[in-house]
């Protein structure tokens, strides 16, 4: 990293960079960039675009996607393998606990050599949220189960397959989105439920996965907490309960400051959020006008921060052999009881 890079993690418009987005990203040195199915047509062309982003900053910045499986997959059929939704992983813990970790190790090792082919080295997964019953769709099936323990164990497999493949994970999206009655891309969620269920609940497997390198947080305003700000932009939620009581100590990136969830312009987003503690701003839909004002409103990268980001590029850097047709055989193996 230079001296200069700063807090930030843009996306982009299409399928290779314009001149203006690339002066851009010269100037600004966000720290990364993340990409969408809009910048998708092949292996080629995205090769081509992680190298052209990294050639924009000098360096070997994070490239970072939304590759989950099931319905939040931007690299998609036929090119790339359709991978099931957390919640078949959650089928099969019911019926066989040590088999269902192996298949989600497997599965994410086997996304981390898809991603890592064409120079993707960072996951915005997994899902560490409940599956909550009668809570907003926006989390279902993504969600490892609906109580902490099996989210927490195959959390930590997600994780490790990730790593394995020499792509970094990040835990999502803390401290909790499960219970929440709306989807923050539309509006603010508001979780009303007390401090200690949501402690014994939804706080519980983001405590089980602290270690993660990096971790993404919730829109959300857990109003018996903070009743006046979401917990992106809440120094209560962040130091109190995600750096405190949750005991998460890696980087900790916003989600999209763009979401309808949160309010103000883009530079007092920006501001209010690294003034709650988070490290790193996220702006993904790649409108210059938003970009320039996040980045008037982003920070040199220096400190803990520095030293946060430091350790979750480290997470990138050991891939372990790995047959993946072998590897797909033997996950196909393992789901087979609850396919369908």
């Amino acid at each position: 990293m230079s001296n200069n890079t700063t807090t930030a993690i843009y996306g982009l418009k299409g399928t290779s960079l314009d001149a203006d987005e690339k002066a851009f990203f010269r100037d600004a040195d966000p720290w990364g960039f993340i990409l969408f199915a809009r910048n998708v047509e092949g292996v080629r062309q995205l090769s081509r675009l992680t190298l052209e982003l990294r050639n924009c900053v000098g360096r070997d910045a994070p490239v970072l996607i939304d590759q989950e499986g099931g319905r939040v997959a931007r690299l998609k059929p036929p090119t790339w393998r359709k991978a099931p939704p957390a919640q078949r992983f959650a089928d099969l813990w019911l019926r066989d606990e040590e088999a269902a970790i192996e298949a989600t190790r497997i599965n994410h090792r086997l996304l981390a050599h898809e991603l890592r082919t064409v120079g993707i080295d960072v996951d915005c997964a997994p899902v560490a949220d409940l599956r909550i019953e009668g809570a907003d769709a926006i989390i279902g099936d993504r969600a490892f189960g609906t109580t902490p323990e099996p989210i927490i164990h195959l959390g930590r497999a997600a994780m490790e397959g990730l790593m394995a493949g020499g792509v970094a994970p990040i835990i999502k999206h803390i401290p909790g989105h499960g219970r929440a009655m709306a989807d923050s891309h539309l509006e603010l969620p508001v979780v009303p439920e007390p401090r200690e269920l949501l402690s014994e609940t939804d706080f519980a497997p983001f405590r089980g996965l602290a270690d993660a390198p990096m971790a993404m947080t919730a829109h959300i305003v857990y109003s018996d907490i903070d009743s006046d700000h979401p917990a992106t932009q809440s120094a209560e939620l962040i130091e109190g309960v995600i750096r405190g009581e949750i005991g998460f100590d890696g980087l900790l990136i916003t989600d999209d400051l763009s979401m309808k969830a949160l309010t103000g312009t883009f530079r007092e987003r920006a501001e209010r959020s690294l003034a709650a503690g988070c490290d790193m701003l996220l702006h993904c839909n790649g409108e210059m006008a938003e970009m320039k004002a996040v980045a008037e409103g982003a920070a040199r990268l220096d400190g803990t921060r520095l030293e946060r980001a430091g350790k979750a590029e480290a997470a990138r850097e050991r891939i372990e052999d790995f047959d993946p047709d072998e590897a797909e055989s033997r996950l196909n193996t393992l789901l087979e009881p609850v396919a369908g």
